[in-house]
């Protein structure tokens, strides 16, 4: 106490700040890498970032969402229309080529590496797409802070980070309070598309979605078989484009399994 009366008597401000435990709790579900740009990522970046990456409110981390963030598709999009949200956007393959092909939808990429972002952009400004935003946001909190309740009509997590070791389990991005989170902005009927290559993780998701009172399965009891007496997995959906990444797990020899839940009213 005697500290803080005499930095007050200073004139320092000793105003308590938030701290990374304080705003956020859960471990992260990524880890940061370089975000040096080439001479093509860069110039993709300065030409589309100030018009299609949004500018978030940050408290801590500069991935961060405060909460006083807003989620206008009316500005952001210059209309308001059916709202896709890419969780992990990656480069930007398969939601440029989804938006291409659906440009009556608005899309939203959720990306935390810039050059991932700028790759995104990149590949937009090439096939002239105008239907996609890009937050670099932490997503769990964008969706607690960003999007609005029953705002979203569908939602993406392919092939998120498995961290297969187990003591990196933690940090899975698809747990039972992730999908809540998920469900709140989800409309009533809202599609929720999983996709991953490594088996013990999908069986993870499956039984993570399956639990959860929110969400049913749209393929339930599909492909079950002796081994696999739930089934429940999707076939490949038509909209999901081979990315370089499945088409590298593919030659490693991994099956991507795909998921996909309704939001129940």
């Amino acid at each position: 106490m005697a500290a803080r009366e005499e930095k007050l008597a200073q004139g320092i401000d000793v105003t308590e700040q938030p701290t990374p435990e304080k705003f956020y709790r859960q471990p992260y579900s990524f880890v940061r890498r370089g975000d040096r740009l080439t001479s093509r990522r860069q110039k993709a970046w300065d030409t589309y970032a100030p018009t299609h990456v949004l500018d978030l409110p940050r408290l801590v981390a500069d991935t961060s969402v405060a909460p006083e963030a807003t989620f206008d598709q009316e500005a952001l999009y210059g209309r308001t229309a059916p709202l896709v949200v890419e969780i992990g956007s990656g480069l930007g393959e398969a939601i440029v080529h989804r938006a291409s092909e659906v440009p009556e939808n608005n899309f939203l990429a959720v990306e935390v590496y810039t050059p991932g972002i700028a790759d995104l952009l990149l590949k937009m400004g090439q096939a002239e797409v105008e239907n996609v935003r890009v937050a670099q946001a932490n997503a769990p909190e964008l969706l607690d802070n960003l999007l609005e309740e029953n705002s979203v009509d569908e939602l993406w997590v392919f092939f998120p980070d498995p961290w297969h070791k187990s003591r990196h389990h933690k940090r899975r991005l698809v747990s039972p309070d992730f999908a809540s989170k998920v469900a709140r902005v989800l409309k009533p009927g809202g599609i929720w598309r999983l996709a991953t290559d490594w088996e013990e993780y999908a069986l993870v998701m499956r039984e993570v979605l399956e639990a959860h009172p929110d969400f049913e399965n749209v393929h339930a009891g599909e492909g079950a078989t002796d081994e696999d007496p739930i089934g429940g997995w999707a076939p490949r959906w038509e909209g999901r484009t081979l990315t370089s990444f499945e088409r590298k797990a593919g030659e490693a020899g991994r099956r991507a399994h795909d998921l996909t839940y309704r939001r129940v009213s």
